[in-house]
């Protein structure tokens, strides 16, 4: 009997078939990266707000005053008597009742002082411009409360760890294309409830709901691709990332366009629906129907690519070989039995750890440096472009594990570098700091397909999943770790970055070469990669 990849060799390893598959399935990294991102236009900061004095809604409404100048007779005279306050995060002590003049309110209680009158910390009733144009202002995410935007992408973060365990779990017991469907169902959903969420409470459960269907359908996309095409074109794994620049790059054009955070969230939500028609002209993964001992399923589908294709399969080809091992429900000792598989686990963990934690901790560090947020945050997606065409041209040439190391390598030196610049030239900070991003996303980018490719059929998506929640664990520390470390000294980030990066360029090393080979079918597959 045929192996699998002999039979993927005479269907086409990347014909018509897989390519219009393959489009397909790319724009999931679109979508996801709209959710990855999008808090940084959901969470805009309020431009102009402040705190109302209890009873000036009334009184403004009897006197006839605009929101301008209910605002100055509430503002201004906190900076009277030499106080700093803005009047965002605290009020004057008083309360405006009808025996109050429109002409002077404040006149009542200051008794000719305005000055000395008493402050209190503002805990609701703040006055915004624009109520809807973003989260912080829908749900009063200011002063006191403003961490509570930070705890919005933690809880995104938290529902991707828990979506790599669970339907990373799921894909390989039920079949990848299921689980991506309702993944993809999950996000629309669970989007739109997010959208029209009455209170902060209900944003926060949905949020990290549609972080868990998010990581579904991102992870078992990938792999489907990676497992309908024959060895030397599993670089399409790069490319699927280069949609998610892409969609990084088209992000601000949709804030930009939409005036509203709802209208954001449903621009970004609703197309996951569109993904759904998938169920028509993407098939199960063949791979993993021979795993499931579904031998006469995946070649019915091995002959509709080779159709596709242009191809013809020999008639010979009525049954393909299945894997040997015993097919039962993955574990994490799976992943740590043997040797070889102990080893590339435990580095492919430490890996995708630190090319989050740096990547995000490099992000937020060189941050929107003022200026046009939507123009900036265009350039930041294009900056990761370079790198999937450094990959995409080093890759088959040289192999997986020369770019993967010396990515990580730049990447730490670069952040050494940056921490003992001097301040006065900014320029050369901002240049040697984009250098280091530019080998954290070549790292980032290749760590997701040696994954892949480093794990049997019967425990790829489940290994993948679990080693990427590493990612997730990275993306909640990152702003931690920065602030933290920051408040005692600005450039020991950096250093904790070098470190980590350098570190995990060495040991990328130790993982065996996969340019060129078949997937692995079994676990002794993977025992004998040198």
């Amino acid at each position: 009997m045929p192996s699998f990849d002999e039979v993927l060799k005479e269907a086409g390893e990347f014909g018509r078939f897989q390519k219009r598959v393959f489009f397909l399935l790319c724009q999931t990294g679109v979508t996801f990266s709209f959710l990855f991102t999008s808090v940084v236009f959901l969470g805009q900061a309020p431009g102009n707000y402040w705190c109302r004095i209890p009873g000036a809604a009334e009184l403004s409404e009897r006197c006839g005053w605009s929101l301008e100048e209910e605002q100055n007779f509430t503002v201004l005279p906190l900076r009277l008597g030499n106080r700093s306050s803005s009047g965002e995060c605290e009020r004057l002590d008083v309360a405006w009742d009808a025996s109050v003049s429109c002409a002077s309110p404040l006149a009542h209680y200051s008794n000719g002082s305005v000055g000395n009158l008493p402050l209190t910390p503002c805990h609701d009733n703040w006055v915004y411009k624009q109520r809807h144009s973003s989260i912080v202002s829908e749900y009063n995410l200011v002063c006191s409360n403003a961490w509570m935007l930070d705890l919005s992408q933690a809880i995104l973060n938290l529902g991707f760890l828990i979506g790599a365990f669970t339907l990373g779990y799921a894909a390989d017991r039920y079949g990848r294309i299921l689980i991506y469907l309702l993944s993809c169902l999950g996000v629309g959903i669970c989007g739109i409830i997010v959208a029209f969420a009455p209170n902060f409470t209900v944003f926060l459960i949905f949020r990290f709901l549609q972080g868990v269907f998010g990581k579904g359908t991102w992870m078992t996309c990938y792999v489907i691709v990676t497992e309908i095409v024959g060895s030397d074109q599993r670089i399409v794994g790069i490319v699927i990332q280069m949609f998610f620049t892409l969609g990084i790059m088209i992000l601000p054009g949709i804030a930009y366009l939409v005036p509203t955070w709802q209208g954001i969230q449903l621009a970004i939500s609703l197309p996951n629906f569109l993904f759904l028609l998938y169920y028509w002209v993407v098939p199960e993964s063949p791979r993993w129907l021979l795993t499931r001992k579904k031998g006469e399923k995946a070649l019915k589908i091995m002959h509709n690519i080779a159709k596709h294709n242009g191809k013809y399969l020999s008639p010979h080809y009525s049954e393909i070989t299945i894997s040997n091992e015993e097919v039962s429900n993955p574990s994490f000792l799976d992943l740590v039995r043997t040797p070889q598989m102990r080893r590339n686990t435990l580095i492919l963990m430490y890996a995708w750890f630190t090319s989050a934690l740096v990547y995000q901790g490099l992000v937020m560090r060189l941050g929107i440096v003022g200026g046009n947020l939507y123009l900036d945050f265009f350039i930041s997606g294009a900056v990761e472009l370079p790198a999937a065409l450094l990959i995409l041209v080093t890759i088959d040439r040289i192999g997986r594990r020369l770019p993967f190391g010396i990515g990580n390598i730049v990447a730490g030196i670069a952040c050494l570098i940056t921490a003992f610049l001097p301040e006065d030239i900014p320029w050369l900070k901002t240049t040697v700091a984009t250098l280091g991003r530019l080998g954290i996303t070549m790292a980032f980018e290749i760590v997701y397909l040696v994954n892949t490719e480093l794990y049997p059929t019967t425990l790829r998506n489940f290994g993948v999943s679990l080693c990427s929640s590493l990612c997730d664990l990275g993306g909640i520390i990152a702003p931690f770790l920065l602030f933290r470390l920051a408040a005692v000294w600005l450039e020991l980030p950096l250093i904790i970055f070098s470190i980590l990066a350098v570190v995990c360029g060495l040991l990328v090393f130790l993982l065996p070469e996969t340019k060129g080979i078949s997937l692995p079918e079994t676990v002794e597959d993977v025992e004998q990669l040198s």
